[in-house]
């Protein structure tokens, strides 16, 4: 063996020998537990938890953060917190352990449950009008009495004006080949645009549906749905979350998980707000969640099945998607993609 290969090898033993000693360092020498490693916890319900210190450290103090609350303790380290007015869906409990002059940081992942399981809605058709079969639904609104729709597929996509009463085009504005479009709403003048998975967004002119702007997604995943309650923008991903969006800036504020009494739901697509609450079509289910925008809980379901049945069958046929809301007359109408019908239903509770 020559003196470059035993240097080499010497160089190696060091390094590996360094990377068990910085290993050894970041090891956690506590935990965070709760009474049989409960993870669920149910509105209403307190939250318990303390230190496992398996080497018996004598511990100075204990901080525990969660929702960018901190609670401090100094002798009898165990933690207490009554779930009421938070959001549900995923949290992380934080503990900040004080020892022997150092401090250790540590975490366990915790889910907040709703109270009570989602109510189960009906429906009564009161009426029906013509579709286009060729549109691919993604985004359905209202500003007044003229429909607003967003269709989908590269190549398809576009931003029109619909009569609603005779199912005609009024004006149509196509969108680039590379984008496929997906939910729109209205604020004022305005019309907002989300594109599915190219992290971009477009903003219109409502009155000539020129295009004015764009905007680019933060963090959420892609686009979806998106609907408006006069001050706060609602926006679907596709994950368990709907983020609130400034209808200023457009940029990605905060979050709500939809959430029942049994886990945390996602693939949640077109959005309308109806009566202080987020109606969300559920992808590639006949059914609109009824969602609590202040802490995601999912409070009921109008169960749509059957309404698919009742347009044209044909190849193209797609799921139920769009719902747009007449606030004015408090009507509320659902279609789907590459349906010939545009229903106006009432909600049976």
């Amino acid at each position: 063996m020559n003196f470059r290969n035993l240097f080499v090898i010497i160089l190696l033993s060091n390094l590996c020998f360094s990377c068990g000693s910085n290993s050894d360092k970041k090891k956690k020498y506590f935990s965070i537990v709760t009474p049989d490693n409960k993870v669920n916890f149910i509105l209403g319900e307190t939250i318990k938890a303390s230190i496992s210190n398996p080497k018996n450290f004598k511990i100075d103090s204990v901080t525990y953060i969660l929702n960018n609350k901190t609670t401090s303790f100094k002798s009898n380290f165990d933690y207490e917190e009554k779930i009421d007015d938070e959001k549900l869906g995923n949290h992380t409990l934080t503990a900040q352990i004080f020892y022997d002059g150092n401090m250790d940081t540590i975490t366990k992942k915790i889910i907040f449950l709703n109270h009570s399981a989602p109510k189960l809605y009906s429906y009564k058709i009161i009426a029906e009008y013509p579709h286009d079969i060729k549109a691919f639904t993604q985004g359905l609104e209202f500003y007044k009495d003229t429909l607003y729709e967003s269709t989908g597929r590269k190549g398809a996509s576009s931003l029109r004006k619909v009569d609603y009463i005779t199912g005609k085009v009024i004006q149509q504005k196509d969108i680039a080949k590379e984008y496929f479009a997906e939910g729109i709403t209205i604020i004022e003048d305005k019309i907002i645009q989300l594109t599915w998975t190219s992290k971009e967004g477009f903003i219109y002119n409502r009155k000539t549906l020129e295009k004015t702007g764009n905007f680019t997604y933060n963090k959420s995943k892609e686009g979806w749905g998106l609907c408006f309650d006069g001050k706060t923008i609602y926006k679907s991903d596709g994950s368990e979350k709907i983020w609130f969006l400034d209808p200023e800036t457009l940029a990605e504020k905060s979050y709500i998980e939809v959430t029942t009494n049994k886990s945390v739901k996602s693939r949640f697509n077109e959005l309308e707000w109806v009566e202080g609450k987020i109606y969300a079509n559920t992808w590639q289910k006949d059914g609109i969640a009824v969602i609590n925008p202040t802490n995601g809980a999912l409070e009921a379901v109008i169960n749509l099945s059957g309404l698919r049945e009742k347009v044209t069958q044909h190849k193209d046929l797609d799921v139920l998607n769009g719902i747009a809301y007449k606030k004015e007359t408090k009507q509320l109408f659902v279609t789907g993609k590459n349906w010939d019908k545009l229903f106006e239903i009432k909600v049976i509770k």
